[in-house]
């Protein structure tokens, strides 16, 4: 069923989408124009048809050496018909942005905002584009393939967790 998504993907957005090789996983890949990677992700989730509503991984990969240097890739899957598909979107060094997608699945936040932290892709229109795991003052992108191996941070204070952030103490327990 996802050669079918693929196949229609092909014919909607002839311009903007490629095929590619069939992945280790049998799951069927698609290249995507990072330009129109949310067009056709609200396609592919609101076609009665392919109803992918899920998008349970969204991850990038740095090809150091290569040119484009970066992708983000969006593994897809559709509850209903029980079928998967993969989208590739090439992000080139010089220009490290991708539209964000959470407008199409709200699940793809987080995702994005792993992206940003990890890899240094930035995601306009992101409801939240902050950093995930690490602090603000830690300096690159840790799962960059150039970032050193021994990479020293430099030490911040502790900070002071806002009283909403922690909830209630012990003391207020029954």
């Amino acid at each position: 069923m996802s050669q079918a998504a693929a196949e229609a993907l092909l014919a909607k957005f002839p311009d903007d989408v490629s095929r590619a090789p069939q992945g280790p996983g049998g799951d069927d890949l698609v290249f995507v124009k990072k330009e129109r990677i949310a067009e056709v992700c609200r396609f592919l989730k609101e076609d009665p048809a392919l109803r992918f509503n899920m998008a349970p991984y969204v991850t990038a990969v740095d090809y150091l050496g290569q040119e484009p240097r970066f992708e983000v890739v969006y593994n897809l899957y559709s509850s209903s018909l029980n079928h998967r598909l993969r989208l590739r979107v090439k992000v080139p060094e010089s220009d490290l942005t991708v539209p964000t997608v959470c407008g199409v699945w709200r699940g793809a936040d987080w995702f994005e905002r792993y992206c940003y932290d990890m890899y240094g892709i930035t995601f306009p229109g992101h409801p939240d584009h902050r950093r995930l795991f690490m602090y603000d003052e830690f300096v690159g992108h840790p799962l960059r393939k150039d970032y050193p191996l021994r990479g020293r941070q430099p030490l911040t204070s502790e900070r002071d967790v806002p009283e909403l952030l922690r909830g209630p103490g012990p003391e207020s327990r029954d």
